[in-house]
């Protein structure tokens, strides 16, 4: 019998001890838990931001667009109508313009 006692509390011991290793456990697995749940929420608000942006950024592109479209229509138009000495003071107010960028920039240095 009292082998049976003294085997009763080794078990008893070994028990407590699994059970207190479990809880600590269990602790380190709440926080990671909580962690995890707080980065994803993180990312979820950074997606939310990320695609009001992005939404953003298309209606810009849009109207860009629609300003450009109507921009070579006109383009078109005047190459139509053959107004060339338009055309060759577009293009030399162009080269003057890259020339001026041209000297700016390298003076700049």
């Amino acid at each position: 019998m009292r082998r049976a006692a003294a085997g009763e509390g080794y078990g008893q011991a070994t028990h407590q001890m699994y059970e207190d290793e479990n809880e600590h456990l269990v602790d380190g697995l709440k926080d990671k838990v909580t962690a995890l749940k707080s980065l994803s929420i993180d990312i979820g608000n950074e997606v939310r931001e990320q695609n009001k942006m992005l939404n953003s950024m298309d209606s810009d592109f849009d109207s860009s667009g629609g300003l450009l479209g109507a921009t070579m229509g006109r383009l078109q138009r005047m190459a139509r109508a053959g107004h060339s000495k338009i055309w060759l003071y577009m293009f030399l107010f162009v080269l003057f313009v890259f020339f001026v960028t041209y000297i700016v920039l390298k003076f700049q240095r």
